[in-house]
């Protein structure tokens, strides 16, 4: 079946899905050329980003359209009434069944269900499931009698099915039945531009409810958003959006302005932590310099403790009759390794955009001790970062980017006196 980009735009039109994200629109298109069968289908993706759109497209578009759709949130039921949700109950068969009860396999008969959070049904559950997807048939609770349904069935999950299946949480053979045709969703952090997009449409969508003007973002701030990592996904930026819609008065939002509403704890796509604090445009802690130092001294650090197994691997006496052998392969091992590494921190480069401090010929193996200093520049940015919250030590550490016990240690190494 040949899907045409006006059916992916008519598809995100009816349902309200925001983006031209090139995997988001893959999984758009794989919807629709399963819509006309009867095939099951398993959406994956990470909490938060949208799953729940894609069964409403496959529904729509299916020849079921005309019949009901059920959207079930298996992890939100408690697990002694799940049974009676999906498959209904008959008068008597437990306490407070007053009356007969048809479950959602029964009223959604020629129809569609969509079992979100599929993963979290219990083992008892799962049973009944596959029996549903292999025969169409299932038991009330309480009853003998067999009944028929014929149901287009949809899941969604979050969770890492082969951990689950080796761990004996969920049943192999219904992992098969549910994802005839798999359909992965992208995170929010991947879709780039679409970020903006959706922060837009939920700015405007507050803003026509509460009769606020809509939030517009600086440059700056577009590329804030597009570096945060988003683990809530979608669900998140939309509280975000909320959240400042409310509490700000103004309403051109900045970079400055967004660093506010995200977590202290932000982290970005790229490899050093990303904060207000930590933003080389707004630091107020470390400079450029010392965000240098702090990545070569968990390099030197690396090296020491890899010098210090094989000192330990090399000391190994054979006194009890056993066979060192290994030992001393593998301390050679590692005598090559930590050679390397040694040479790979005396080379290490960076890139001129990002740092623009060191190059190739300013470190040498025998040298780097005493060109840098290192133990004089770590000693020192200790005490910076210990002045700079009053001798705390736990907020000082995660300054540092290291554990307590770690500055407990080094504090003692160099002496430092509070």
């Amino acid at each position: 079946m040949q899907i045409k980009q006006e059916d992916i735009r008519r598809a995100k039109t009816n349902f309200g899905i925001i983006g031209n994200n090139s995997e988001l629109n893959l999984a758009i298109e794989r919807a629709l050329k399963v819509a006309d069968t009867d095939l099951s289908v398993l959406i994956t993706g990470d909490s938060g980003v949208g799953k729940e759109a894609i069964p409403k497209v496959i529904h729509h578009f299916s020849g079921r359209r005309s019949e009901k759709y059920i959207a079930v949130n298996c992890g939100s039921i408690p697990e002694g009434t799940l049974e009676s949700e999906l498959f209904g109950h008959v008068k008597g068969s437990f306490t407070g069944a007053e009356s007969d009860r048809n479950g959602y396999f029964e009223t959604a008969n020629k129809g569609t269900i969509f079992l979100d959070e599929v993963g979290e049904l219990p083992l008892t559950t799962q049973a009944k499931l596959l029996r549903v997807l292999e025969t169409g048939e299932f038991l009330k609770m309480g009853s003998s009698t067999v009944q028929k349904t014929d149901v287009r069935i949809i899941a969604a999950t979050n969770i890492d099915f082969e951990q689950n299946i080796k761990k004996g949480k969920f049943r192999k053979d219904l992992f098969y039945r549910i994802s005839s045709v798999p359909i992965s969703l992208p995170p929010l952090r991947e879709r780039g531009d679409d970020i903006h997009l959706l922060f837009r449409k939920f700015s405007a969508d507050f803003s026509e409810k509460t009769r606020r003007e809509s939030l517009v973002l600086s440059d700056d701030a577009i590329d804030a958003l597009k570096r945060y990592a988003w683990p809530g996904n979608i669900r998140e930026l939309k509280n975000l959006v909320e959240r400042i819609s409310i509490l700000e008065t103004k309403r051109s939002i900045d970079a400055d302005t967004l660093y506010n509403y995200l977590p202290s704890s932000a982290t970005t796509q790229m490899p050093i932590l990303f904060s207000k604090e930590m933003d080389t445009q707004h630091a107020s802690g470390l400079s450029e310099r010392e965000i240098l130092y702090k990545i070569l001294f968990e390099l030197k650090d690396d090296v020491t403790r890899l010098k210090e197994m094989v000192f330990n691997a090399q000391n190994l006496s054979d006194d009890d009759g056993r066979n060192f052998s290994s030992a001393d392969y593998n301390a050679g091992a590692l005598l090559d390794y930590s050679r390397v590494a040694d040479r790979e921190l005396s080379e290490q480069r960076y890139d001129k955009n990002m740092l623009d401090i060191v190059s190739r010929d300013a470190y040498h193996a025998d040298e780097i001790e005493d060109a840098l200093n290192l133990d004089d520049h770590e000693k020192a940015l200790i005490i910076k970062a210990l002045k700079k919250h009053d001798g705390k030590r736990a907020p000082a550490a995660k300054d540092l980017g290291i554990s307590d016990r770690t500055l407990y240690r080094k504090i003692d190494r160099y002496g430092i006196k509070l």
